[in-house]
């Protein structure tokens, strides 16, 4: 059943293709802290990724990012980049699950909050 899902789907990781083509030309590069494998070919010109589970961009934090789009050279492993004491810690999009934010007064949350900054109109 496992080799039919990595055969017919692309969300639940690799598929054969990919684990071939990787398999022939790709070169590890590194793993990010959550398991996702980073690889490019031998020449540098292509760079690619093996989810650990769920295939979802937002999971790749930005150091990773910016070097799957070539925005730097030297994968973050090997040169971290300098993080400013403000900045908050990478969280994948959340958009769609039960996690994902829910304003004040939303019909989504469990009991609506009573406004109390607007009257609402009585005719006379």
């Amino acid at each position: 059943m496992k080799f039919l899902l990595r055969l017919l789907t692309w969300w639940n990781g690799q598929t054969l293709g990919t684990q071939f083509f990787t398999w022939r030309k790709g070169v590890r590069v590194g793993e990010d802290e959550q398991g996702n494998v980073f690889y490019q070919t031998r020449d540098g010109k292509r760079r690619w990724v093996i989810y650990n589970g769920e295939s979802e961009a937002s999971r790749i934090s930005p150091d990773w990012h910016g070097w799957m789009h070539f925005t730097w050279n030297e994968p973050p492993g090997e040169r971290p980049l300098e993080h400013k004491r403000w900045e908050k810690p990478h969280v994948e999009n959340l958009t769609g699950s039960e996690a994902a934010y829910v304003p004040p007064g939303s019909l989504r949350r469990a009991q609506p909050v009573e406004r109390r900054d607007y009257d609402a109109w009585q005719p006379e």
